[in-house]
């Protein structure tokens, strides 16, 4: 009598169907909110100019590029991650690990921000930010290793993600960035303003193939 009143929506959890039901909303919408709640973080972290002079504005400058740069990454894995739960039909512990993982890196980009626009652009801050971007990109590969885990490589996700080069570059921009750092801060920012480059381009990958599957349904 209640099964028929649950959504269609719902998911099952577990790897032999013997698991409980949760809604694919769900996990979105907590992964909405932590974010949300980090890119809040960073917005009241953010300097107010001590003056009203044009003089006091340039001095905040360097906080202000830190928050640009850290918040076109968090929409940049908020959008991605949104296509990302798509392809999920059946979410198991490791999906919801994986996606943990990957919240709780992305938890860390306000501090190395901050450390960052502080800092604006020393060696080491700008070294460790581009590690703290680094973490997050392996975690958002691990979350798609656990997807493709859960539902074979015939799933839409791995029909999506084909040769996935840019996933494959970024972590590797970010490491040399990182290194460049410790020499020439300033090519560091620009790898790193690079990568997001990268995935501003809108990425439908994963949208084509869900259209796909439904039209062959």
């Amino acid at each position: 009598m209640f099964g028929e009143s649950l959504p269609r929506t719902l998911i099952r959890v577990g790897t032999d169907g013997a698991g409980y039901e949760m809604g694919r909303e769900r996990l979105a919408a907590f992964s909405d909110g932590v974010i949300a709640i980090i890119i809040t973080i960073m917005v009241l972290e953010l300097k107010i100019p001590d003056g009203a002079d044009w003089s006091a504005l340039t001095s905040v400058a360097p906080n202000f590029v830190a928050y640009v740069l850290s918040f076109v990454y968090l929409a940049i894995y908020w959008n991605n991650h949104h296509h990302l739960l798509h392809t999920v039909t059946r979410v198991d512990g490791a999906i919801l690990w994986a996606n943990s993982n990957l919240l709780f890196w992305l938890s860390l980009v306000p501090a190395a921000t901050g450390w960052l626009g502080h800092n604006f652009p020393a060696p080491i801050p700008t070294a460790v930010y581009g590690l703290i971007l680094l973490m997050p990109a392996i975690a958002y590969f691990l979350l798609q290793a656990a997807i493709l885990h859960r539902h074979g490589g015939g799933s839409v996700l791995a029909h999506a993600l084909g040769r996935d080069v840019k996933g494959k570059v970024s972590p590797f921009l970010y490491l040399v960035g990182s290194a460049a750092a410790l020499f020439v801060p300033w090519v560091a920012i620009g790898m790193y303003a690079l990568v997001a480059v990268i995935w501003l381009v809108p990425d439908s990958r994963i949208e084509r193939a869900v259209r796909e599957t439904q039209a062959g349904k």
